[in-house]
């Protein structure tokens, strides 16, 4: 956990951060990132997934809409997890 001198710093800097002038904004994001650990950085701008959908799942997600459209029940991820005694509150 964060001290209390480093968490009045970060306060200060969220403070600061919307009286940066535009001109200066792109700088300002650059010099930040290069502060963040670059695993972590990866992990907070993933990338988008450029993978082609099979014809199963295209087939899935076709048939969910028209499940959806016929107002027919939907079963949740939730329900599914429960199901197979993976959700949270199994734990």
């Amino acid at each position: 956990m964060a001290n209390v001198e480093t968490q009045t710093i970060r306060r200060e800097l969220h403070a600061l951060f919307d009286h940066i002038p535009d001109k200066g904004v792109s700088a300002a994001r650059e010099y930040l990132r290069s502060l963040v650990d670059p695993v972590e950085l990866a992990l907070l701008n993933p990338p988008d997934d450029d993978e082609r959908l099979s014809v199963h799942e295209r087939a899935a997600i076709e048939e969910a809409e028209r499940r959806k459209q016929r107002s027919e029940r939907v079963i949740s991820h939730e329900e599914i997890l429960r199901e197979f005694g993976l959700d949270e509150t199994a734990r």
